[in-house]
């Protein structure tokens, strides 16, 4: 059922504020989950990102591919295998996770950017060396055993985000697109986790907001139920009993990462949900969980927003 005038006129009134705040702002997206592979999901994401380019807001998008890449090597008979959640990547499995990110995702995303009427632009790590990276190292301590040292091949961590191509790319009217491979030094090229990236992405450009798509609502509590903000000490208290475990451990760390590094605030949002980009940024009450460094104390309303002081 299509919602009335009034509802529509109200979320419009509602928007207003936040469009004005936002204005000029950087928002980091990060794309994946869900919201890459359904096709009503992707366009609505796309209209999202052009949306926010006509308001005044210069959104940077960040992308992942997992699914895509064990999907091509799984074609071309390359075995995937991970190591602590990271796809472990040799020479030969490198060259097809360039090839999936870089060649396919990244200008399907960029296609579906310029559809929506924005004007994309795809980019890799490697371009104007925007994502200086070096080799992870993964050390793994078990109780009663010596440490166990993991060569995960070809698998990097971000040194340095150069933003001087993304600024100028957002001063020109376009949106940046970045596939998440770096390169080191030496020319050597890795595979970097997007969520990762977009931290560092966000934190170097000091972003306004984070937004990280995920298939979840976001961080839950024990009973299941949404928590709508935490800041970093909650964060890590939450760590501490559990309450935060398996894949958003190392989410939610990238998102501490990016706040200490310049970011403003970053939301671990539910990618399903459609034109989840705006209701988070542009309504009161927003969606899924808002990490701060702190708890803010009044003034001007801000977006994410009535859950700010809860």
């Amino acid at each position: 059922m299509q919602p009335s005038p009034l509802v529509i006129s109200q979320f419009i009134m509602e928007c207003l504020p936040y469009i004005r705040i936002f204005n000029g702002k950087t928002v980091v997206v990060k794309y994946g989950g869900h919201a890459m592979t359904d096709a009503n999901l992707k366009e609505a994401f796309a209209r999202n990102i052009a949306m926010l380019k006509f308001v005044g807001v210069n959104p940077v998008v960040v992308h992942g591919g997992g699914p895509q890449i064990g999907s091509m090597l799984a074609q071309l008979g390359i075995e995937s295998r991970f190591r602590e959640g990271y796809r472990v990547t040799d020479d030969a499995t490198m060259d097809v996770v360039e090839m999936v990110l870089v060649g396919k995702v990244n200008k399907e995303i960029v296609n579906h950017l310029n559809q929506a009427g924005a004007k994309a632009v795809g980019l890799s790590g490697k371009d104007g060396r925007l994502i200086q990276a070096k080799k992870m190292e993964m050390v793994v301590r078990k109780e009663a055993a010596p440490p166990e040292i993991i060569d995960l091949g070809n698998v990097g961590e971000v040194l340095h985000v150069d933003t001087t191509l993304i600024n100028s790319l957002s001063a020109s009217g376009f949106v940046p697109v970045i596939a998440p491979v770096g390169v080191d030094e030496k020319g050597h090229t890795y595979n970097i986790n997007a969520d990762a990236v977009a931290a560092a992405v966000a934190g170097a450009l000091k972003a306004s907001r984070l937004l990280i798509l995920t298939d979840v609502p976001g961080v839950l509590d024990p009973a299941k139920q949404l928590i709508p903000s935490i800041t970093i000490d909650e964060a890590f208290g939450l760590f501490d009993n559990g309450t935060i475990s398996g894949g958003m451990i190392p989410k939610i760390k990238c998102c501490i990462e990016s706040i200490q590094n310049g970011c403003e605030r970053v939301t671990i949002l539910d990618g399903r949900v459609e034109n989840c980009v705006l209701l988070e940024l542009f309504t009161d009450k927003g969606v899924g969980t808002q990490i701060m460094s702190e708890r803010s104390g009044g003034g001007l309303p801000i977006p994410g927003k009535q859950r700010m002081n809860a």
